[in-house]
């Protein structure tokens, strides 16, 4: 693949995509140790609201990184989990929060000095 191709390769940017929203990077680690609730979600992430985790777990779920599974009892009860496609994502989230770790602060320093 030439640097050209990366530009204009769809899979390329549908992967840029999916990470470029916020929320499906933390959901999608949150979920990293195994099936959660949705309740059990928000508690971990903190700051999500249950609308929009729940647009987010839709949309991992219509990428195919996550299935929701439900048991049936009363009350009934979901649970969300990573699929094999999901788990691929875990490194490169990895990688990057590792970027972010190493360099935000220098990110941080660019953005105030061109306010």
């Amino acid at each position: 693949m030439t640097t050209d191709d990366f530009l204009a390769d769809c899979r390329a940017r549908l992967a840029f995509d999916l990470l470029s929203n916020t929320w499906n990077a933390v959901v999608l680690w949150a979920l990293r140790d195994g099936p959660s609730r949705p309740v059990e979600l928000r508690e971990r992430i903190g700051g999500i609201s249950a609308k929009v985790l729940n647009e987010t777990l839709r949309r991992l779920q219509f990428n195919g990184l996550v299935a929701r599974d439900a048991h049936p009892g009363a009350p009934s009860r979901v649970e969300y989990r990573l699929t094999a496609l999901g788990r691929t994502l875990l490194g490169p989230i990895d990688a990057f929060g590792a970027w972010a770790y190493e360099h935000g602060d220098e990110v941080m320093a660019a953005q105030e000095a061109s306010s």
